[in-house]
């Protein structure tokens, strides 16, 4: 695959107000936010090798900030990416109530890229078999990620980008650490288990921080979950609140944390199935000398 690689700017902090108050510095800000994320996101696209010549990527629109971020992102390096690939936004309406049908269509529709709406009651299934209080998030991911599978397999779709980004990939991490006794994250690109769809994180290296300044800045129409968006202690959310006190605390460790994730070294760890202890000795360079007889030298 041909690089989709722009070169990052770093940016510079700056107090809010003054930005505010100065239209030009607010626009320079954004651009140098806006090249850092089409720099971090053309990377993991070329690290990973998620996107290919004449790819039909279907792009899962929710409607929050990272989605569309990941949507706005895409467009932009379609434009000037060295390979041709196209771009659907798909959305999954499940029938929460109060949900405001138009708001994706609408923003869509003015912006000139082609999408869909898969309508799906997964809200009354959802609420009918969790027991009020619990978790909804994992039922609600396999509803929703069977009828996304469903609609690439009809629609030609070689690819699902989906938008999850680093702070995502680092609480699942965690998750599975503290409470599966895996060390399992989300990778940014996967082959999923019936080995037919192929799923894409652009964003894996992406902070929600650098998010949430860039949809703020781009003044999405967000529209937020009603449905358990709103549960209050999700353990991921704990998980979050761990690594940005990490992160305020001790600046870089989170940074580092996820370096490791691409720094493997299954012989320093314990799985057997990674790693082949058994075959160390057949393994070893030299045999080592025969212990001396006991009196021999007398």
């Amino acid at each position: 695959m041909s690089a989709v690689v722009l070169h990052p700017e770093r940016v510079t902090p700056a107090a809010r107000p003054s930005v505010a108050a100065d239209p030009v510095r607010a626009s320079r800000t954004f651009k140098r936010l806006q090249a850092e994320l089409r720099g971090l996101v053309g990377k993991a696209i070329d690290d990973y090798a998620m996107i290919r010549d004449g790819d039909r990527v279907m792009v899962c629109l929710s409607g929050g900030k990272d989605s569309y971020t990941l949507l706005d992102l895409l467009l932009s390096l379609q434009r000037s990416a060295p390979v041709r690939f196209e771009l659907i936004a798909v959305n999954l309406d499940q029938k929460q109530p109060g949900f405001p049908e138009r708001v994706l269509p609408d923003y869509l529709t003015r912006l000139g890229v082609p999408w869909h709406v898969i309508e799906q009651d997964t809200y009354r299934v959802v609420k009918r078999v969790i027991p009020a209080g619990k978790t909804m998030c994992g039922l609600c991911s396999r509803l929703r990620r069977g009828a996304l599978y469903r609609y690439a397999a009809e629609n030609g779709i070689t690819k699902i980008a989906l938008g999850h980004h680093r702070d995502d990939i680092l609480e699942t991490f965690f998750l599975n650490l503290f409470h599966g006794g895996k060390l399992k994250a989300m990778p940014p690109k996967l082959l999923s288990d019936d080995g037919r769809h192929i799923v894409i994180r652009p964003l894996a290296y992406v902070t929600e921080r650098a998010i949430t300044r860039y949809a703020r800045a781009r003044r999405f129409p967000l529209i937020p979950c009603t449905l358990c968006g709103s549960q209050a202690n999700l353990e991921r959310e704990r998980a979050g609140r761990m690594l940005r006190d990490w992160e305020r605390e001790h600046p870089g460790r989170v940074e580092s944390v996820f370096a490791a994730l691409t720094d493997v070294a299954p012989s320093q760890l314990a799985d057997r199935r990674l790693f082949d202890f058994a075959s160390l000795e057949d393994r070893r360079a030299f045999a080592p000398t025969a212990p001396a007889e006991v009196g021999a030298a007398e």
